[in-house]
């Protein structure tokens, strides 16, 4: 008997049961700040002015507050001195809509979940992942997901290497430009029905490099997303939520920038 199976029969299963219960693996890691705008001071923007990514911006009625844009780096949080920005466990954030990346002030304003179409898919997605840039946070997040602890397969979900058998293209990386046709390619290359996912802050917006000399900002443009998760990186647990939520086997716990759930 080989020496790792033996350690495997003698440790046990070591996959945990989440989401229907146990342990995430993201206890006590910090996650996006959260915006308490009843403790902001007028005219104060101190958080805003050590934002590197312009996720925070000082307006004459207030902060603008887009989570699409956060690297996590909690700068807000030791800049404020109020509390309006404070550290939480807010890692959960994957959307289907962009909007809800921003903060509202009425989170009952986002639009009411609509059927997916993709019942087909419940129980068996396939994703071709695509580095379009990435200084690989993401990646060492998306390895991750098969290890024994999260075992992505037990979802029923799957890495392709070909887009010819992808139902979903997972982007990491702000698309640089040498990146971006190859980017477009693989996503002609998928079958219909098919969908992306914008994985990353850098994805989603551009990330810290965006719109320098080398990137654009993000897939805004270049490629429709059907599902944004921000994060510098986002954690294993946040990946997984945010495909079965793309799924509808779990709810969107973000609605205008608010955690519902």
């Amino acid at each position: 008997m080989a020496l790792w199976t033996l350690f495997g029969l003698t440790s046990g299963k070591a996959t945990t049961p989440w989401p229907a219960g146990g342990s995430d693996g993201q206890d006590g890691v910090l996650g996006m700040p959260r915006y308490n705008p009843e403790a902001c001071r007028e005219g104060c923007g101190e958080c805003a002015a050590v934002c590197p990514t312009h996720a925070i911006e000082a307006r004459h009625n207030g902060l603008f507050v887009d989570y699409g844009r956060c690297v996590v780096c909690q700068l807000c949080t030791e800049a404020c001195p109020t509390g309006a920005m404070e550290p939480s466990n807010d890692w959960a954030l994957g959307v289907r809509d962009r909007d809800d990346l921003v903060w509202s002030n009425d989170a009952r304003r986002s639009a009411a979940a609509q059927p997916s179409g993709r019942g087909a898919f419940h129980r068996s997605l396939h994703i071709r992942h695509v580095d379009a840039g990435s200084c690989n946070g993401c990646e060492s997040e998306l390895q991750g997901l098969n290890n024994p602890f999260y075992n992505l397969h037990r979802f029923g979900i799957f890495f392709t290497p070909s887009p010819r058998f992808a139902d979903l293209l997972l982007v990491t990386g702000p698309v640089t430009h040498p990146m971006l046709e190859p980017l477009k390619a693989a996503y002609a290359g998928m079958p219909e029905p098919r969908w992306v996912m914008a994985v990353g802050t850098c994805a989603v917006s551009g990330g810290i490099p965006g719109g320098g000399y080398a990137c654009g900002t993000g897939l805004e443009g270049v490629l429709p997303v059907d599902l944004y998760l921000p994060g510098c990186p986002p954690n294993p647990a946040a990946i997984i939520e945010a495909l079965l939520m793309f799924l509808d086997r779990t709810p969107q716990r973000l609605r205008r920038g608010h955690v519902v759930g």
